[in-house]
C-alpha cells in the first residue's frame, strides 16, 4: 500500500463524512439560530426553549436523510472492502 492510496482513502472518507453530516448539522444550526433570534426578540431566557427544538429538528432530519446517509456509508464500505486486494499489493 502506497502513501497515495492511503491519502486517497482518507480523503474519500473525510469527504463522505462531511457530506453525510452536513444536512443534520446545518438544520440544527438554522433551528438554533431561529430560536436564538426568537429568544432575543422576546427576552425569554429559558434553556429548554433552545434545546428541545434543536433535538426535534435533528431527529426529523435523521428520519428524512437517514436512508441516504446509510446508503452512502454502505456504498463506501463496500467499495473499500472490494478494493482491499488492490490496496494491499
Amino acid at each position: 500500500m502506497e502513501n497515495g492510496d492511503v491519502l486517497r482513502v482518507l480523503q474519500e472518507g473525510i469527504t463522505l463524512m462531511i457530506k453525510v453530516t452536513a444536512p443534520v448539522l446545518l438544520i440544527g444550526l438554522v433551528v438554533g439560530l431561529i430560536v436564538s433570534v426568537f429568544q432575543a426578540m422576546t427576552q425569554i431566557n429559558e434553556q429548554t426553549l433552545s434545546f428541545v427544538p434543536k433535538i426535534l429538528a435533528i431527529l426529523v432530519s435523521l428520519i428524512l436523510f437517514g436512508s441516504w446517509m446509510l446508503t452512502s456509508l454502505v456504498e463506501f464500505t463496500t467499495t473499500l472492502f472490494g478494493s482491499i486486494n488492490s490496496l494491499i499489493k
